[in-house]
């Protein structure tokens, strides 16, 4: 209801009246326009400037408008962890997952150097990744700088192993393109096949899982991440040996 651009445009009396709504909704939810004015201190045509900012045509529409994001929001259920690891083996686990990681598998064991990239908590999974990976004799690098200089020689015949669960993340995006027009191999690791990174890689494993928000936070489950970047290193240090 209350974007960042929207917010950015607030004026000093705006974002005072903001700031006490915020922490109100309940309560403001249920006020005259009038008594809105009287406990923030400004001018009913204030409320009404604001509410006008919000695209609402008046103080009624408004109370309207917040009366519904107030129910969206306690409609935000957290699903249990054995519901989101059913649905990924019922999804996934009946399709091709293990054909591709075969063939990601064989494009990393011929590579010189891995290199994962991801943030957020697609980052804290591509450190982890790269660590796994170079725990079973495949060393790989994590870089979440997408300006960090890289050597020349790490970029002869390397493969670039990406993290996204939306698979639009601009930082990420930008990351690959770099990689990429470098001759890096791109391969990602997505919740949806159709994604934009997974249109610029060379193979996308997907695994299909139902996205979750709580609040703004995005809580999509990583445990089918772990699996296939474990599923993987195990393949390349079978094709090493």
């Amino acid at each position: 209801m209350f974007s960042n651009e929207i917010i950015a445009s607030f004026n000093e009396l705006e974002t005072s009246l903001y700031n006490h709504i915020s922490q109100n909704m309940d309560k403001v939810a249920y006020m005259r326009i009038r008594e809105l004015a009287d406990e923030t201190h400004v001018s009913t045509a204030t409320v009404l400037r604001f509410c006008r900012k919000l695209n609402c045509e008046g103080f009624s529409e408004f109370k309207t408008r917040l009366k519904i994001h107030m129910k969206e929001k306690k409609k935000t259920m957290v699903r249990s962890s054995q519901q989101s690891i059913v649905e990924f083996f019922d999804r996934t686990l009946k399709g091709d997952i293990e054909a591709k990681t075969r063939e990601a598998a064989s494009i990393v064991t011929n590579a010189d150097n891995v290199i994962f990239i991801g943030i957020g908590s697609s980052g804290i999974l591509a450190e982890y990744g790269a660590r796994y990976f170079s725990s079973l004799g495949k060393f790989s690098l994590y870089i979440k700088d997408p300006h960090f200089p890289i050597h020349s020689k790490l970029r002869n015949n390397s493969v670039t192993i990406a993290l996204s669960v939306s698979g639009e993340n601009n930082f990420t995006i930008t990351h690959l393109n770099i990689l990429k027009q470098e001759g890096s191999k791109i391969i990602s690791i997505t919740n949806n096949k159709l994604s934009t990174i997974a249109k610029i890689s060379d193979i996308n494993i997907p695994y299909y899982v139902t996205e979750e928000y709580f609040e703004e936070a995005n809580i999509t489950t990583q445990v089918p991440v772990v699996y296939i970047l474990e599923s993987l290193a195990r393949e390349i240090h079978k094709l090493n040996h």
